[in-house]
């Protein structure tokens, strides 16, 4: 981390966690050098990967703003959160429904001592440690059932976490599994799924990027939009369906982030030159 505070030695400083590398690029403090490394070795190759992290935290935003006011949710379980920063799920959710309830989960232990340590008192909200790979076993969590009635409407967000999920993954039953399980089996009709994940359009430059941050031990698959649609055959896209974040219901007005890292300054502002990898996603409802 930033400071020289004492670790838990479950906390893992051998290996960059996406949750902490995701959060310095939102201009979080709760990192590690190893995660400011794997960035910065990533942005050599593909420097878009700051602006497309900042577009999905600004799609956070929206899309819980339209599933509050316009869909009518008021309870969210949100799948690998990773850390507390400005306007979290349940902050942008409380603030249009202050009875909104949200269940955080994320397999990195650090997100759980420093969610523990914001939600102490908030009773609507609450975050568990568990693999969102496995659904059954997050749904059977006690704070899970506590807050979250799936015989009512429900959103279930994967966001920006997507491309971690591997068609064939040894832990779980794949990505369609990680995804679809919850909405398809227990959400009750007229639940939603948010989603999104950094996708290419050339499978050559997607494979390049997976293989950097996969070697790292990050899990990566890299998708094409066409594959990330035939996820979800079955769900109905909200208007404008699945597409690239920035295209997805923007507002120039919604609050801005946290200002980048002094190193991350230079990466600003690809997106505008190159668009060899975006972020991908959008909202769908359960019929």
């Amino acid at each position: 981390m930033t400071s020289d505070e004492t670790i838990e030695a479950s906390i893992p400083l051998d290996r960059p966690t996406s949750a902490r590398a995701y959060g310095w690029m939102l201009g979080g403090k709760d990192n590690y050098a190893i995660d400011r490394e794997i960035i910065l070795q990533v942005l050599r190759g593909f420097p878009e990967c700051v602006d497309i992290a900042r577009q999905n935290r600004q799609f956070l935003y929206r899309a819980v703003r339209y599933l509050v006011q316009d869909a009518g949710i008021s309870q969210f379980l949100d799948l690998g959160c990773g850390l507390p920063t400005d306007n979290n799920v349940h902050q942008v959710a409380q603030r249009f429904n202050p009875d909104a309830r949200v269940a955080y989960v994320d397999i990195d232990p650090i997100v759980l001592a420093h969610g523990r340590a914001l939600l102490a008192d908030h009773q609507r909200t609450t975050v568990i440690t568990a693999d969102m790979r496995d659904p059954d076993a997050l749904l059977t969590d006690p704070d899970v059932r506590r807050l979250i009635d799936f015989s009512e409407p429900v959103a279930v967000l994967f966001l920006s976490v997507g491309h971690h999920l591997k068609d064939v993954d040894a832990v779980g039953e794949g990505a369609r599994h990680a995804l679809r399980h919850i909405i398809d089996t227990v959400a009750a009709p007229g639940s939603h799924l948010a989603f999104s994940q950094v996708v290419s359009d050339d499978a050559e430059v997607g494979s390049a990027f997976a293989a950097q941050l996969d070697g790292a031990g990050i899990p990566w698959q890299n998708r094409t939009p066409a594959e990330v649609d035939a996820l979800f055959v079955g769900l109905e896209p909200v208007d404008p369906g699945l597409t690239n974040l920035i295209d997805w219901r923007p507002d120039p007005d919604q609050p801005p982030l946290e200002p980048v890292p002094e190193q991350l300054f230079p990466y600003v502002g690809a997106t505008k030159q190159r668009t060899d990898v975006y972020e991908y996603g959008g909202i769908l409802r359960k019929p």
